[in-house]
């Protein structure tokens, strides 16, 4: 049987002392995965599947952003380095998340911009949330209200209105993605816009902006005159 390299000081080990003196600094992508990879994995060897990820989903954040059935599909991975290639993911996610709740939002557009490119970019399908804002313009909750394409009859104007009035927010930021990674809306984004803000400003809801995320690009309706 051959030795596990991590009991004599090998690689991960010395992976692992790096991580610890200063970070990810000086890191290579696969190594990262590696060290993913090995979070619930004991096995020795992580490099070729790390490697392979890399080759196939072309850097870290699309190996992260991968569909379960995509990552799968690479030699090597089973279900117990998916986990560990998900719970990173999903942690780095809830961390911005709670980040920004509670934040005012014109001091913390930063963050809540950094968030929603985390939490979205690399989606390969559309999602549409919602940013939650009380009368000190602080977050109160960002809440998904739908997966799928975004149309003109995917998104209903009462459930925008009953989500609202659930949190009896103040205003309200509209946030979705487009998976082609070109964050220019389309007509339907901006029929959909109007549509909105006409249900809002019905209950005094104020509409500041709707996010258009698009690879690494956001799209601000506001910035651009469109509201």
């Amino acid at each position: 049987m051959a030795d596990n390299p991590d009991s004599k000081g090998g690689h991960y080990q010395r992976l692992r002392e790096r991580f610890l003196t200063s970070g990810l600094e000086g890191f290579l992508d696969y190594e990262v995965v590696e060290l993913l990879l090995k979070l619930a994995d004991p096995r020795p060897d992580h490099k070729p599947t790390a490697k392979a990820l890399l080759k196939r989903f072309g850097n870290l954040g699309g190996v992260l952003e991968a569909a379960d059935d995509q990552l799968r599909s690479i030699n090597g991975v089973g279900e117990k380095n998916l986990f560990g290639l998900k719970l990173v993911q999903a942690v780095a996610d809830r961390y911005l998340r709670e980040e920004i709740i509670g934040k005012d939002y014109a001091t913390s557009a930063r963050m809540v911009r950094d968030y929603l490119l985390h939490h979205m970019k690399n989606r390969n399908r559309e999602q549409f949330l919602i940013i939650l804002l009380n009368g000190r313009n602080q977050v109160i909750d960002l809440k998904v209200l739908f997966e799928g394409s975004l149309t003109t009859s995917a998104v209903y104007s009462r459930e925008v209105i009953k989500l609202v009035l659930a949190y009896d927010a103040a205003a309200v930021i509209f946030v979705h993605n487009h998976p082609s990674g070109n964050p220019s809306p389309s007509e339907d984004d901006i029929s959909i816009t109007k549509r909105l803000k006409a249900a809002c400003e019905t209950i005094d809801v104020q509409v500041h902006d709707h996010l258009i995320v698009g690879g690494n690009d956001l799209f601000s309706f506001a910035e651009q005159g469109l509201l």
